[in-house]
C-alpha cells in the first residue's frame, strides 16, 4: 500500500531537506519548500489538468481560482469522488481547524474560502472538526481557553457563508462520545506505537496525550462517526480539503481504514500560504507581523504590505526598469495569485512587473486593495455571526438540504 510503503521511510529531522507536519514546516538553511519531493516522500498524486477541467464538466462552474492556479495542487484518490459523483453518488466533505489564536489570518481562510466552493458546485453535506482538544495539549492552553478560542474561531468561519443546512461544525470537547468514540478505538487498535512514532515524529518525551490524539481526527473521515447525519450510510465517501502539512494524519487513517471496514477517505491538499517576509514554509500566529489577519483594518494591511511583504523588484527605480522584477520570490505577486479573481490583471501585472515597466510600490499598492476589499467583507460577515448562530451550526441535528 502506498502508506504503508512511505510510514516506512521516516529519516530523523537533521538528514532531512525539509520538515513539513502538522506541527512544524521548515526548509533546510531557510530555503523554499520542495512541492515535488514533498509529493514524492507522501505517495500522493499530483493535481493535473485532466481532473481540473473534469471538476468544471461535473459541476457546470468554473474550476476554483486556487484549483486554476495550483494552490490546491495534490490529491489522494480525487478521482474515486468524481467516479463516484458521476455515477451519481453523493459524498460528504470534512476539513477544520485547530483553534489557537484569537483572530485568523489569511492562509487560514485558504482550506474554508476552498471547501465552500467545494460544498456550492457539488451540493454536498459539511462537517467540520475544531480541534481544541489538540491545541489545549499542544500549545499548553487551558480547557477552557481552548474551548472559548473554538467558538471564536467558529464564527469566523461561519463567516466565510456555508450553508446553515448542509453544515455541521464541531468541537472536540463537546462531541467526542458515543459512535466517534467508537470508531476511534477501531482506529486506534490498527495503529502500532512504532507507526505512529514513524507518521508524526513522536518521541519518549512526548506526553501520551499527543500519541492518543491522531483516531481524534482520523474518524470525521468515516460517516458513522455522525449517527446524527449518515446513518445508514456507511457507504459514504468522504472528501478532505486540507493543506498538505494534515496529510500524515490521513495516511495513517487510509491504512486503517479498509481494515474497519470503510472507503479510505480522498484528500485534495494545498501549498502553504507564505509569509509576508518570504516563502519559507507557512505564516506563523505567533508573529503578527508575518501575516494579514481578519482584524486588521486597511491602513494597518497597507502598512503591512509596504514595510514587510519582500519584493522581487530592483533596489533603485533605473535598475528595475531595465532589469525588471524577479516574480519567483515577489510576495505581493504570490498572494494576488491566491486572492485577485481576474486572470487577465493577473496575467498583465506578471508581465508588466517582470518586464519593469511597472514599480514595486504599484502592485503592492494593488494588493492592498485586493487584500482590505476581502477583509472589510469577512469582517461585516463576522459581525452578524451572533453565539445564536454558532449554536445553531453547532447543534447535532438532521441536515435537511443535505442532498439536495
Amino acid at each position: 500500500m502506498e502508506e504503508e510503503k512511505r510510514e516506512t521511510q521516516n529519516q530523523p529531522a537533521e538528514e532531512e531537506d525539509q520538515i513539513v507536519n502538522p506541527w512544524e514546516v521548515a526548509a533546510k538553511d531557510g530555503g523554499k519548500i520542495d512541492y515535488d519531493k514533498l509529493i514524492d516522500k507522501f505517495g500522493c498524486q499530483r493535481l493535473d489538468q485532466t481532473l481540473i477541467d473534469r471538476v468544471h464538466r461535473l459541476t457546470g462552474r468554473p474550476p476554483h481560482v486556487f484549483l486554476r492556479r495550483g494552490v490546491f495542487f495534490a490529491h489522494r484518490d480525487f478521482n474515486e469522488i468524481l467516479d463516484a459523483y458521476e455515477k451519481g453518488k453523493k459524498f460528504y466533505l470534512y476539513t477544520g481547524r485547530g483553534p489557537s489564536s484569537e483572530a485568523l489570518h489569511l492562509g487560514h481562510l485558504v482550506p474554508f474560502m476552498f471547501t465552500k466552493y467545494l460544498q456550492d458546485v457539488f451540493r454536498v453535506p459539511l462537517v467540520i472538526q475544531l480541534t481544541d482538544d489538540e491545541k489545549c495539549m499542544w500549545k499548553n492552553l487551558t480547557v477552557e481557553e481552548s474551548q472559548r478560542l473554538a467558538r471564536e474561531n467558529a464564527k469566523d468561519i461561519i463567516a466565510c457563508g456555508f450553508d446553515i443546512t448542509r453544515t455541521f461544525i464541531f468541537s472536540d470537547f463537546d462531541y467526542v462520545g458515543g459512535a466517534f468514540y467508537k470508531n476511534m478505538v477501531k482506529v486506534a487498535k490498527c495503529v502500532t506505537l512504532n507507526k505512529v512514532q514513524g507518521i508524526f515524529g513522536f518521541s519518549g518525551e512526548d506526553h501520551i496525550g499527543k500519541i492518543s490524539f491522531p483516531p481524534v481526527q482520523a474518524v470525521p473521515s468515516f460517516p458513522s462517526s455522525f449517527p446524527h447525519l449518515f446513518s445508514g450510510k456507511d457507504d459514504l465517501r468522504c472528501l478532505i480539503p486540507c493543506a498538505i502539512d494534515q496529510d500524515p494524519y490521513f495516511r495513517m487513517t487510509r491504512d486503517a481504514a479498509p481494515r474497519i471496514g470503510y472507503h479510505k477517505p480522498s484528500l485534495i491538499e494545498s501549498t502553504f500560504f507564505p509569509a509576508l517576509q518570504g516563502e519559507t514554509g507557512k505564516m506563523s500566529a505567533s508573529d503578527p507581523n508575518s501575516a494579514i489577519y481578519v482584524t486588521d483594518s486597511a491602513k494597518v494591511i497597507k502598512s503591512k504590505i509596504n514595510k514587510y511583504a519582500f519584493s522581487g523588484g530592483q533596489d533603485s527605480v533605473e535598475k528595475h526598469r531595465q532589469l525588471g522584477a524577479n516574480l519567483e520570490v515577489d510576495i505581493s505577486v504570490k498572494y494576488l495569485n491566491f486572492f485577485l479573481e481576474d486572470d487577465a490583471e493577473l496575467e498583465h501585472i506578471k508581465k508588466e512587473y517582470a518586464a519593469g515597466r511597472m514599480l514595486t510600490g504599484e502592485v503592492k499598492g494593488r494588493l492592498g486593495s485586493v487584500l482590505s476589499e476581502i477583509v472589510e467583507r469577512h469582517r461585516a460577515a463576522r459581525a452578524s455571526v451572533t453565539d445564536e448562530v454558532v449554536d445553531a451550526f453547532m447543534a447535532a441535528r438532521p441536515l435537511p438540504n443535505m442532498f439536495d
